[in-house]
């Protein structure tokens, strides 16, 4: 796209009068967006990701030259000006089929790099963890590997904004602990920010992988597509704590690191049933992030009673955790899955005003499904 063309579809402020040029000239001068240390790291190996099919964004290009340079265009709207935050992954587009993917540095020897492939190397739709799509050796630190994965977002972005979104949420994060658990594996680190989707259903035209919330280009609001009716998969991510018990070897563990400062028995010195650990804090997720935030949710009380006792010994195992949310899950009315999730602390007014609009829309999905539309 020329330098006319793109000054077409952006706002009015973002075209610079001639104060506004020279003082983004001068601040590109100083070094405002200039690489990061970290950023400098993936630059270096911007040519040999490249030789093996990962095409980086052009900010990490050997020779980059800022886009903006001469165009009158305020920096924010050039997409290289975008600085990556996430110090030890980057995004890359594979060459073979421009799918989006993320590169994470990992050392060669370490638990999570090992317990992450051994997952990926089975294939089961039960198995919810993030998959491996190649390992590198990094060119110029032998401690060091290239982990190459799909391109995930946070779980929670976009919101989920249907009963429906939830329990498909929880299908799957249950069916994945029930898989991981019966790899004699323990995630030891189970929180929202460690599970991931792949979202490109909800986003058809793509969106920026460094700011989330924009199109690829920058120009405009990345909207997404209601979760309901399309595919979208859950991952277990980050498994740096994880550990991978032997068979018929005592599933403990000691150690007080971890996102969920609430597990009781957390400790650096007593040894405690690592897989325990995991049922705490799934369950103590859905009541965190579901049944106290949102009405309507009391049905996974049933659920998170057991799965948060203070007592490790007397929490379910992740199969009785399936079998007690499958018999659940069966009770429920179908239409529920489609009502919103009102928050408890929308105002009073607001409630009555959403859930008539929420009223309508299902009398008006359930006329479609009777005349067959």
């Amino acid at each position: 796209m020329s330098v006319q063309e793109r000054q077409k579809r952006l706002p009015q402020h973002a075209i610079l009068d001639s104060a506004g040029i020279e003082y983004y000239a001068e601040s590109t001068r100083r070094g405002t967006y200039a690489h990061a240390p970290w950023e400098t790291f993936w630059q270096e190996r911007y040519c040999f990701l490249k030789e093996h099919g990962y095409v980086l964004r052009p900010r990490y290009e050997p020779k980059w030259r800022p886009s903006w340079i001469g165009t009158g265009i305020h920096p924010a709207y050039c997409e290289d000006s975008v600085m990556l935050m996430r110090h030890q992954v980057i995004d890359a587009r594979r060459q073979k089929d421009n799918e989006l993917v993320a590169i994470k540095q990992s050392l060669t020897d370490s638990q999570e790099q090992y317990i992450i492939q051994f997952l990926s190397s089975l294939k089961d739709e039960r198995n919810h963890s993030v998959p491996v799509y190649a390992v590198l050796p990094d060119p110029f630190d032998p401690q060091l590997a290239l982990m190459v994965m799909p391109f995930l977002r946070p779980c929670y972005n976009p919101e989920f904004t249907t009963i429906g979104d939830a329990v498909e949420f929880i299908d799957q994060m249950i069916e994945g602990l029930v898989f991981l658990h019966s790899h004699r594996i323990a995630h030891r680190d189970i929180a929202f920010a460690n599970i991931m989707m792949d979202a490109k259903p909800l986003y058809p035209n793509g969106y920026h992988p460094a700011r989330l919330h924009c199109s690829e280009d920058l120009l405009q609001e990345s909207t997404p597509l209601p979760r309901a009716g399309r595919s979208i998969r859950y991952y277990y991510v980050d498994f740096g704590l994880s550990i991978k018990f032997p068979e018929g070897a005592p599933p403990y563990a000691v150690g007080d690191v971890g996102r969920d400062a609430e597990v009781p028995e957390l400790s650096p010195d007593v040894p405690y049933d690592a897989f325990k650990v995991d049922i705490f804090a799934l369950g103590n997720l859905f009541r965190k992030k579901f049944e106290q935030q949102f009405n309507s949710m009391e049905f996974l009380l049933r659920l998170i009673e057991p799965m948060t006792r203070r007592q490790p010994e007397t929490r379910p195992t992740a199969e009785q955790v399936l079998v007690e949310w499958q018999s659940t899950r069966a009770e429920l009315n179908e239409s529920l899955f489609r009502w919103r999730l009102g928050p408890k602390s929308e105002p009073a007014i607001g409630r009555m005003f959403n859930d008539t609009v929420a009223v309508a829309r299902e009398g008006i999905f359930c006329l479609r499904k009777l005349v067959g539309t």
